[in-house]
């Protein structure tokens, strides 16, 4: 039977439109990364994908449980610790390949109010009564025998001489962000939680920060996973830029690295 020739060129451009390589927008790149993280790394990844037209789906909660989750096989092509023994924890497992990783950027920990707490300024220094200070009430901060900001919490109080009289009133969340949220809720009087954290919320106060030497360094390292795709690593190069150094310093980290461009 005869066919128009124009039906077999609409018939083959639309069969070749079908089965034509994944453009750029249909490529996706999955982040793990620590719950603290999110506010700056949505805007690194709009920006991001603005450039590219890769998309970037992430997944946020506290590094310990994506650290868990990868090693369980979660399909992950980026993990972004907020300590360095969960990202020690996960190349351990064989679950990173370790030549990327990046100690990327760094943190302080602080001492937060709901902010319309009595609580003002307060000196944190040896001899520190945080439990005295709470008085009746919550101190909200991570899980501190797993999630980072807890276990750098823990490492502070202990190093003041604070932590065994106020570690009854600890009420452990399982994530710096959920730590952050009961105290702007007024669930928890105070909240020890990162200086990042406490600049995007704005129902708490700072009334205290740790000082440096008090705690581990705080250090969020970055890298691809053993099974992350081949645009990862144009990704992971975008993180080390001058455009993230600007976002992320923005948002209050201190970026440890020289930007790449």
């Amino acid at each position: 039977m005869y066919r128009p020739a124009g039906i077999f060129t609409a018939l083959f451009i639309l069969l070749g439109a079908i089965h034509s390589p994944a453009a750029a927008q249909d490529k996706t790149i999955t982040v793990f990364a620590a719950a603290s993280m999110k506010n700056a790394l949505d805007d690194i990844d709009a920006a991001y994908t603005a450039k590219t037209g890769v998309k970037v789906t992430v997944s946020y909660a506290a590094s310990s449980a994506l650290a868990k989750q990868i090693e369980q096989g979660a399909p992950a092509d980026v993990f972004i610790s907020a300590d360095t023994d969960w990202m020690d924890y996960a190349i351990g497992k064989k679950n990173i390949h370790e030549p990327t990783r990046v100690n990327l950027l760094g943190n302080s920990i602080v001492l937060v109010a709901p902010k319309d707490s009595k609580i003002d300024n307060v000196s944190i220094g040896a001899g520190f009564d945080l439990a005295k200070l709470a008085g009746d009430g919550k101190i909200a901060t991570g899980d501190v025998k797993s999630v980072p900001v807890g276990k750098y919490a823990k490492a502070a109080l202990e190093k003041l001489g604070a932590w065994q009289a106020a570690e009854p009133k600890f009420a452990m969340a399982d994530s710096a962000r959920a730590a952050l949220t009961l105290v702007a809720r007024g669930e928890a009087a105070l909240g020890i939680v990162y200086s990042t954290d406490a600049k995007v919320e704005p129902g708490v106060k700072v009334v205290g920060t740790f000082p440096a030497d008090s705690h581990p360094a705080i250090i969020y390292p970055v890298a691809a996973t053993t099974t992350a795709k081949p645009e990862t690593s144009d990704y992971l190069a975008f993180l080390r830029s001058t455009a993230a150094k600007n976002i992320l310093e923005k948002y209050g980290f201190k970026f440890l690295v020289s930007p790449s461009t």
